[in-house]
This record gives C-alpha cells, sequence and structure tokens, in this order.
C-alpha cells in the first residue's frame, strides 16, 4: 500500500468524523501482571516478581518480540509457546496454560461498553484496531455481540503489522477510509498515542472510560 500522508490534527471546533477504539486495556480487560498471578501462581509470589515476570514473558510488547510475532500473525500458539518457554525457562506447559487463559481473561469493560453504546446513541462512526493475534480474534468476535457496532476494523494479524509501528496507522487509515486528523484514536499505550500523534490522528490515551470521554470532550472531539 502507498503511504499516507500525515496531516496536521484538525482544529478542536471542526467536528471528528469517526471513532477508532483499541481493544486490549480499553474495551476489553488486559492486566498481565494479574493474570500472571492468577495463572502461574508459583512463579508470581509477589507484584514485584509478578511484574518482573510480565517484562521477561511479554518483553513489553515491543515489535520484533516473540509476543509481537504471535499479535502479527507471524507466530502460531505452539511456536510462541516454546519460544517463551525456552528463553524464560518457564515449562512449556506452565506457558500454553497461560496462552489459553488470555480469552477469558479479556472480559468486556462494562464502562467502556457503555460508552461505545453513547457513541452509537448519537450516530458515531465505530472502527477499530487491535494487537490481536488469530486464535483471540476469533475468540472475541464469536462472544461479544457488542463488537457488532464497529463498522469495520483492523487486527495486526490480518495484515501482519503492529502497533506502535506507523505502517500500520497508514494501513488502517486507507483499508477503512478515514481521514486521521478527523478521526479519534482511542488507546491506553503511550507508545500508540505518540505514534498516532506523530501521523497526525487526534488521539487520547486511556486510563478509564470517564476520562478519556470528558477529555475527548474538553478538547472539543466528541
Amino acid at each position: 500500500m502507498s503511504a499516507v500522508t500525515a496531516a496536521a490534527p484538525a482544529p478542536a471546533g471542526e467536528p471528528t468524523e469517526a471513532v477508532l477504539f483499541d481493544f486490549g486495556g480499553v474495551l476489553f480487560n488486559w492486566q498481565p501482571v494479574v493474570l500472571l498471578q492468577q495463572v502461574l501462581p508459583e512463579h508470581a509470589r509477589s507484584d514485584e516478581e509478578a511484574l518482573a515476570l510480565a517484562s521477561t514473558v511479554f518483553q513489553s510488547f515491543l515489535p520484533g518480540s516473540d509476543w509481537a510475532e504471535f499479535d502479527r500473525g507471524v507466530a502460531s500458539l505452539a511456536e510462541v509457546r516454546d519460544r517463551i518457554a525456552a528463553r524464560t525457562g518457564l515449562p512449556a506447559e506452565g506457558v500454553h496454560r497461560l496462552i489459553e487463559a488470555i480469552p477469558h481473561h479479556l472480559a468486556p469493560l462494562a464502562d467502556s461498553v457503555a460508552w461505545l453504546e453513547r457513541l452509537v446513541a448519537a450516530g458515531t462512526r465505530l472502527h477499530f484496531l487491535s494487537n490481536m493475534p488469530v486464535p483471540y480474534k476469533a475468540h472475541l468476535l464469536r462472544e461479544h455481540a457488542f463488537l457488532g457496532h464497529f463498522r469495520s476494523g483492523v487486527f495486526s494479524c490480518d495484515v501482519k503489522q503492529i502497533k506502535p509501528n506507523a505502517d500500520i496507522f497508514q494501513t488502517t487509515a486507507e483499508a477503512l477510509g478515514l481521514n486521521p486528523a478527523r478521526t479519534l484514536f482511542i488507546d491506553d499505550n503511550p507508545h500508540n498515542i505518540q505514534t498516532a500523534r506523530e501521523q497526525g490522528w487526534r488521539a487520547v490515551r486511556f486510563v478509564n472510560a470517564a476520562q478519556a470521554e470528558a477529555e475527548a470532550r474538553q478538547l472539543g472531539w466528541l
């Protein structure tokens, strides 16, 4: 695909044409430390130990890391399991349990879904951009009817690209027919927010639904 020229964010007075949502940590629960404490308690006996383990297992989700390649759809579940086990020394069976536990860990966040419903009622165009591997994508689309509110979206596993790299934002703008300067992007990851802003998107970092909605309104974007 050809590159999309990064546009300067539109002035606050110009209406937002669409809202682009991240999934994990925004619409769905995503707490790796808690997850590790639940699934591998023998390796995460304190918050500090769990935090260190999360950093080791997920490698901060940096592009090129084991988990990022899973998200990007170029490493299978078995491959990422074996890579993580070999790299960390964790038993492969334990890593497998961790991977298998994630779909149910990704429970909808009630306040975020309520915000989504308000946007739908207001006639807002909704799209998504999510780093998500193939099996989790299938689970979420199958289990959560509210995702039908989205007109379209991009999963990293489908385009073989990943946030926070700029190319996936360019692909998303082209594939979904979005004008970045008139599209509000909501994400909990500061690196993703930074890239979006550099690419000319309106962007609000998500901490919780009330904060993100209030900030977007204060900026005149909703």
